[in-house]
């Protein structure tokens, strides 16, 4: 599984989680960092990213 880490969240969690979560990114590796929810959304899920966020707005249209 490969997580994309919102911008609520560190970097550094890239790094401390890549061996158990091999091709996971942050939103500003991939220019992402001044996008909107629904941008983000569409990118994970055609590039295969699970959204990992301290937002409820992703639980909640995870839902929809």
């Amino acid at each position: 599984m490969k997580l994309l880490f919102d911008q609520n969240l560190s970097f550094h969690l890239v790094d401390r989680l890549e061996s158990l979560f091999p091709g996971s990114t942050h939103l500003k590796d991939v220019n992402l960092t001044q996008a909107n929810d629904e941008e983000i959304w569409n990118f994970a899920a055609q590039e295969g990213y699970t959204v990992v966020s301290k937002d409820s707005d992703f639980m909640y249209r995870s839902m929809l």
